[in-house]
């Protein structure tokens, strides 16, 4: 579809191998409009009304409407006599074209010549300045709709021109008045007011009702505006990286783990075009998902690693897997630490940026989600939407390098080539932030947000959050999303009502911006820090304010907020560093999951800023579980999530006495996660005195708390034995950490001149 030619061309392949079989339905006659209303000519009482004939056709799997008068038959006849070995004749009087009979793309809608006017998109730009006829121009093209969009094509060159998606706003309108022009139709949508013009008001009229007949036969689901989930499988992967120290990486041979690995060459690799990718790899099945960049099994407890006889890499931290062969080693600026140093040269991905001898790498934990069917249509519809939209806004992209992309069609979505093993049955859905400067919309989409809401305030048990950023708790000001708001409100209604709740939040202990810590951080990780902490302890709109307001301490038993850590043993130095939490999910009650690319924040959530995409899941599969030591039915696909994640998390895979069946009980929620998070952190406490550290609340104690050494440079030997006792790598989170201090970026420096939103 994106090598097409002009219609006159003689190599246009247009037609399958099967017969075309032609039927008329209906033959319809009326006297033109010009001869009714004449009243100064005399009508001829031998007058011959027009005659309009009605057929159906039907050329394979493929079955169309026609209507065409009795001079049109005519002509085909005269030029199929002059001109034997031209099809465009044929083409055109039957209403086919080079995209009328792909099967991919659905059900063969209306096709035909118009005249469309320019202007009409939602967006600054490209419209005319005025409303005089002379401000537009009017061109011939080739227009055709199918069953989510409609598009036009130049006939010379066959290129495809424009592409309008279905959406609640899609609308057909037939009067003057709204068309601004004789015999016109004006097509809404979100994206354009497309003014097209006929030849008759008649001929107006027939395709103004096939358009929206055959929008509602067949793409009814994207023309209103609720919430559609689709019913395919769910096969889960849940994956961490955490060996700190570790030199070079070669991807992996499975192919499972293959589209995930990420590149840190290409800084702006996103969840967005990993998604997109899959689509485009696996085109059919159900809805898959793998969770990070490599398998579980694979990773961490690095065995002793000789490089170039001198250099050796142990890691002390058990539980996630072995390394074995080249996949212990991590190649150029694979090996990173954000808060070191930042990526620098991303031309030269081979290259080291950061003293491998000295600086220990920071290891990753992250969460991605793969689709296919019919949910992956719709990611790839998303993305056609943002394709087509800068090809159009960018001059650069404007040449035919650059194709406009085209939808498949739903109802082929399940027509299976490839289905992963040991899928599970889910309700699935699509979920974006979008708006006019990314998608070229009229309104902006804030489903992500919505998504993230809805599940708080419908959760009945509990939820467990992942998250990059967690900046929320809107005062109208300078933070409007609403999540820490429905989480304390939704903490406050069970309190009230006396019933149990718990709501875990883990997130990174440090934002991912270079800074030296050991003087209090940069001013970009002090920024972001002021939000994180403003949203979780400090200040009136902060959760635990709001909750302490109303139950004072008791908010310590409905909610942690946690972080990651581990250690390893860099050449016989014990070092230790975070894991930097980049994943974006929501778990509700197993039964309900949110994986996507939305931070929270109000970058990713209000739609009218950063472009995101996600994926809801609700589970239709249940199994037995337990429920605050109660029988409970979960869904299949969340609970096996949320049990992998916590298993990794808290150690349960080494040490098979920690339970984490029951996610809301006193015995897991007091004895096993907040003990497992408290222990750990005092353990690196003493043995690291790592920061951040709720032991330091400004800048002097700072000071103090680095001039005293920790028990991996005053005692080594027993630094090893202490961190023995190390389960997982969940660590509590530091709320009091430079809570005396006031992390905004001081006037002066760079970062106070950018705007707040730009932290928000």
């Amino acid at each position: 579809i994106y090598s097409l030619v002009g219609f006159k061309e003689s190599d246009a392949m247009v037609f399958l191998s099967s017969p075309i079989t032609a039927k008329i339905l209906e033959v319809e006659r009326y006297t033109s409009n010009q001869d009714r209303f004449n009243n100064t000519v005399q009508r001829s009482v031998n007058k011959v009304p027009v005659s309009l004939f009605t057929s159906s056709l039907k050329h394979g799997e493929f079955t169309w409407e026609v209507k065409k008068k009795e001079k049109h038959f005519v002509e085909l006849h005269r030029d199929l006599r002059a001109y034997k070995f031209l099809f465009f004749f044929q083409m055109e009087f039957i209403d086919v074209s080079q995209l009328s009979f792909i099967h991919d793309l659905g059900p063969k809608g209306l096709e035909g010549m118009v005249l469309k006017r320019s202007g009409g998109h939602r967006f600054p730009g490209l419209n005319c300045c005025g409303r005089s006829k002379i401000c537009y121009h009017w061109s011939k093209r080739w227009l055709v709709v199918k069953d989510s969009f409609l598009m036009y094509m130049k006939p010379d060159s066959g290129a495809i021109s424009f592409v309008m998606l279905f959406d609640k706003e899609f609308s057909v309108k037939l009067d003057s008045k709204e068309t601004e022009t004789k015999h016109g139709l004006r097509i809404n949508s979100l994206s354009r007011s497309l003014v097209l013009k006929c030849s008759s008001y008649r001929h107006a009229r027939w395709w103004g009702q096939a358009i929206e007949a055959f929008s509602q036969k067949h793409g009814a689901a994207f023309l209103t505006d609720h919430r559609q989930l689709y019913t395919g499988c769910v096969c889960v992967c849940v994956c961490v990286c955490v060996c700190v120290c570790v030199y070079l990486h070669k991807l992996h041979k499975n192919k499972s783990t293959r589209p995930l690995t990420l590149s840190v060459a290409i800084e702006w690799f996103s969840f967005f075009f990993t998604l997109v990718s899959e689509k485009a790899n696996e085109p059919s099945g159900d809805f898959v998902f793998f969770y990070c960049f490599w398998q579980t099994d694979l990773l961490v407890k690095c065995p002793c690693v000789s490089v170039s006889g001198s250099r050796s890499v142990r890691s002390l931290h058990t539980g996630v897997g072995d390394l074995f062969g080249d996949t212990r080693f991590w190649h150029g600026k694979d090996y990173c630490n954000f808060v070191h140093k930042d990526w620098i040269q991303l031309d030269k991905p081979f290259d080291d940026f950061i003293d491998r001898h000295k600086t220990p790498r920071m290891p990753w934990h992250d969460i991605a989600s793969v689709v296919h069917g019919k949910a992956a249509r719709d990611v790839a519809r998303h993305f056609i939407q943002r394709w087509n939209f800068t090809k159009l806004v960018k001059p650069k992209y404007r040449s035919l390098s650059f194709p406009y992309l085209l939808p498949k069609s739903h109802l082929t979505a399940g027509e299976l080539r490839y289905q992963v093993p040991n899928c599970t049955t889910a309700k699935v859905q699509i979920l974006r932030s979008a708006s006019d400067w990314s998608a070229g919309i009229k309104y902006h989409e804030e489903s992500i947000h919505n998504a993230y809401v809805h599940a708080i305030e419908n959760s009945q048990h509990f939820i467990y959050i992942e998250n990059q950023f967690f900046i929320s708790c809107a005062e109208n000001k300078l933070v409007y999303n609403k999540i820490g708001d429905t989480i304390a409100e939704r903490i406050k209604k069970a309190y009230r009502e006396g019933a149990k709740y718990r709501v875990y939040v883990v997130t990174p202990l440090l934002p991912g911006f270079e800074g030296d810590i050991n003087t209090g951080g940069g001013s970009a990780i002090q920024a972001v820090m002021h939000f994180n902490y403003r949203t979780m302890n400090k200040g009136e709109h902060s959760i635990i304010s709001q909750l302490r307001a109303e139950m004072g301490d008791q908010w310590m038993n409905y909610i942690s907020f946690t972080g990651l850590r581990t250690h390893a043993d860099l050449e016989g130095t014990l070092v230790t560093e975070l894991i930097y939490v980049h994943s974006k999910m929501l778990i509700a009650d197993d039964n309900t999951v949110i994986i996507g690319s939305a931070n929270i924040n109000d970058r990713s959530m209000l739609g009218k800023r950063d472009s995101e995409v996600a994926v809801i899941v609700e589970d239709s599969e249940t199994v037995d579980a337990v429920m605050d030591g109660q029988p409970y039915r979960a869904g299949k696909f969340a609970l096996q999530l949320r049990l992998e994640c916590f298993r990794m998390i808290l150690g349960a895979n080494t040490d098979p006495s920690i339970d984490v069946s029951d996610p809301i009980s006193e015995l897991f929620y007091k004895e096993t996660w907040m003990a497992t998070c408290a222990r750990n952190a005092s353990i690196y406490q003493k043995v690291f005195r790592c920061l951040p550290s709720s032991d330091v609340r400004n800048i002097s104690e700072l000071e103090g708390f680095l001039a005293k050494p920790g028990l991996a440079r005053e005692d080594p030997a027993r630094a090893q034995e202490e961190l023995k006792k190390i389960r997982g790598f969940l660590v509590q989170f530091p709320l009091q950490f430079m809570s005396e201090q006031n992390l905004l970026p001081p006037i002066g420096c760079k970062e106070a001149m950018v705007p707040m939103e730009v932290w928000t």
